[in-house]
């Protein structure tokens, strides 16, 4: 069984905001901008001047798609090219990553494989592994050092399991993982990603 670094496993966290920043980040980076609004301009028709400018005793128009009137334009709305992502220094990307990971072993979610050979490319072992781990209910984030064909094909048609490199771990699916398992190798791995250091 491979033993956790505590510059990694162990930290104590003392306030969660950076935490909630670098949560904040994923979702934003993660939004699209696809929501696009039609201006007074681009919406069909309104070229004719509804009334003449004098002499009705109503309000002064120059088209029916004045954004006040039923079927205009929209004002201040979506243009499509809206930009919500949100930047963070690595080093604060990283020590979130690493208090996340330690909040998680805090509460005795963080388990870690024997062996990554036990899984060898069937659904059914993988269902064994974790019914034998007692997660068989749970929502699990699989962490491993490289995803080996076996390795996807034992986990791709399990809907409660995802699968990710130890150097892409991020603090929204540590987050809201019920549990996370390591493999021996994807422990090595993160903590040379995140310290620097090869154990």
């Amino acid at each position: 069984m491979a033993t956790l670094n505590k510059d990694v496993f162990g930290l104590t966290v003392e306030n969660h905001e950076l935490i909630k920043l670098a949560y904040d980040a994923y979702l934003a980076n993660s939004r699209s901008s696809h929501a696009k609004t039609l201006k007074r301009g681009e919406v069909r028709g309104g070229g004719k001047k509804p009334w003449k400018q004098k002499g009705t005793g109503r309000a002064r128009f120059g088209s029916t798609r004045n954004p006040i009137w039923r079927h205009g334009g929209v004002a201040f709305g979506r243009t499509g090219e809206e930009n919500f992502t949100k930047k963070i220094a690595r080093s604060s990307k990283l020590l979130a990553v690493r208090q996340a990971l330690s909040i998680k072993n805090a509460e005795k979610a963080v388990l870690v494989l024997d062996k990554e050979a036990k899984l060898d490319g069937k659904t059914k072992s993988a269902v064994k592994v974790l019914k034998d781990m007692k997660l068989a209910d749970k929502n699990i984030l699989m962490v491993v050092a490289e995803k080996t064909p076996e390795v996807l094909r034992s986990t791709n048609n399990l809907p409660n399991v995802k699968l990710v490199r130890a150097t892409y771990l991020n603090v929204f699916d540590i987050m809201n993982a019920d549990a996370i398992v390591f493999s021996e190798a994807a422990v090595k791995a993160t903590e040379k990603w995140l310290i620097g250091e090869e154990k």
